[in-house]
Order: structure tokens, then sequence, then C-alpha cells
């Protein structure tokens, strides 16, 4: 039960310091859960789910507060039709483009401010957030999972997984730097 609530801690610190893995957190606790005891994975991702929402909201907290001022000052509003392209992806399908801003490195801030600029309620943000982090929770304890399958150690399904988390986050930031130059 500790496990779980450091991993609550974790994910929720990680949200609001986006330099902590958060998703290799969640796929080492779920490949060390399934060792012990597959069901005990649920728990794994209701924790992940619940520190990545918690942690969302703090950050969209501070996104609000801060808003566009705190947008210029981090330079994410030099390109107006750039925020303007995302407000209108948040307005047409706001859990998929929160998910998918949890899956891409650097992606998730950018989303935050852009749904607290253009005045999403608090309301609003929290119903579609929750989807959204549960969906990427699931899909680390998933990798997790895999390195579960392949290993018959403990450790060794626990370093799996965070090697290839690290990894596919690694590849998308490099994919996404080159795609933006």
């Amino acid at each position: 039960m500790s496990t779980l609530v450091w991993l609550v801690a974790v994910v929720t610190f990680g949200a609001v310091v986006p330099i902590v893995p958060t998703g290799a957190a969640v796929s080492g606790a779920a490949a060390y859960a399934a060792h012990q005891n597959p069901v005990n994975v649920v728990l794994v991702i209701l924790a992940g789910a619940g520190g990545a929402y918690v942690g969302d909201l703090a950050m969209y907290a501070m996104c609000r507060w801060g808003g566009e001022q705190l947008a210029r000052r981090l330079h994410w509003l030099r390109d107006p039709e750039r925020l303007a392209r995302m407000e209108k992806r948040l307005r047409e399908r706001q859990i998929s483009v929160l998910l998918v801003s949890r899956l891409l490195p650097g992606g998730r801030v950018p989303v935050l401010l852009a749904a607290a600029v253009m005045g999403m309620s608090w309301k609003r943000f929290a119903i579609s957030n929750g989807p959204a982090c549960l969906l990427w929770s699931t899909l680390y304890a998933a990798i997790g999972i895999f390195g579960y399958a392949i290993f018959p150690e403990p450790w060794q399904s626990v370093l799996a997984a965070v090697l290839l988390v690290l990894l596919i986050s690694q590849t998308m930031s490099t994919l996404s730097r080159r795609r933006g130059a």
C-alpha cells in the first residue's frame, strides 16, 4: 500500500515538475505489481491516474493563474496561429487532445496553457482530463505488463519497463524536435 502512496506522490510531483519520468514510474510499478499479484496492476493504474489527475489540476491552476503573461514569459505565444490551432483541437476533441498531450514529451504543459488561455472552465477541464489520465496510466501500465511477460524476475521486468518507456520518450522527443525544425 505504501508503494501506491509513493506512486501517487511521484506522479503528482512529476505532473507539476515535468522533468520527472512519470510514465516510467507507472510502468515500473505495474511490472512489479504483476509479479506480486496481477490484480494489483489495477491499483497501480488507479494510483497513476489519480496522481496524474491531481498534478494536472495543480498545473492547470498555475496556467489559469499565470495565463497569457506566463505564456509570454515562457515564449509559448510566439506563434498565435499554433495556439489558435491547439485551442480549436481542444474545443473539438478535449479528451483525445489531453491524452495525446500526456503522451508526447513536452506536450502537456502547452496544451494546459492553451486550455487556460482559451478559458476552459474548471468543471469541463476536470471532466475531460479524468479519462485522459486513466487512459495514460493504463497505457504505461501495459508497458510494465509487457516487461512482466518477458522477464521472470521482478527487477528485470521493472528495469525493462523503465528503459522501454525512456527509449520511447526519447525517440518521440527527437522526432518532435525534427518535425518542428
